[in-house]
């Protein structure tokens, strides 16, 4: 058993495949286990906290972050259905500053991805319904959460074309060029 590891090019945001066993039953595939993690250089990742959502056809969540002290890394799959998932690197320094992570995560693949404190993150649904796991490096803090505008034009996401489905928050989050990001490079 174990992972094998995809690099992007953006510093530290990675792209997981588990070895995934399956038969007649169905499946069997691990999430995390520490000591694989170690084998891929993620051994330095430790999880406090796990989130579950489950959303229906045309929700977009996001795009949400932890600002510091409470930034959290993400490491997110999808249980069961598809989802667009998204992560624009808010990294005051970083040469991949404002640019955008999109890929396809569905429950079929078995993909996850790992992204770390600095990037805000967000997700559309685009199956009928989805079961969305994150596992997250710091604890949740209220006082701590923000967000960029999931519609902003300068990051030109290219979202499918279903109605959005937001929470009230997520209508009203500044774009990058508003941002007075918390993220300083080294300092995450």
């Amino acid at each position: 058993m174990g992972f094998s590891k995809s690099e992007t090019h953006f510093d530290d945001l990675v792209i997981l495949q588990p070895d995934v066993f399956g038969d007649s039953r169905g499946y069997f595939m691990e999430l995390f286990n520490e000591s694989h993690f170690k084998k891929v250089g993620l051994g330095h990742l430790s999880f406090v906290q796990d989130n579950l959502s489950y959303s229906s056809k045309g929700t977009l969540r996001g795009l949400h972050f932890q600002a510091p002290p409470h930034a959290q890394g993400k490491l997110i799959t999808v249980l069961e259905g598809r989802v667009l998932d998204v992560a624009v690197d808010i990294r005051k320094g970083a040469n991949t500053y404002g640019e955008v992570f999109v890929k396809e995560i569905n429950g079929e693949t078995k993909e996850m991805v790992y992204i770390p404190p600095g990037f805000a993150h967000g997700f559309q649904v685009l199956s009928d319904t989805c079961l969305f796991l994150y596992k997250c490096t710091n604890l949740y803090n209220k006082a701590s959460e923000g967000g960029l505008a999931w519609d902003d034009p300068m990051l030109n996401i290219p979202w499918e074309d279903i109605p959005p489905i937001l929470s009230e928050k997520d209508k009203h989050y500044p774009t990058i060029n508003e941002l007075k990001s918390p993220f300083e490079l080294g300092e995450v």
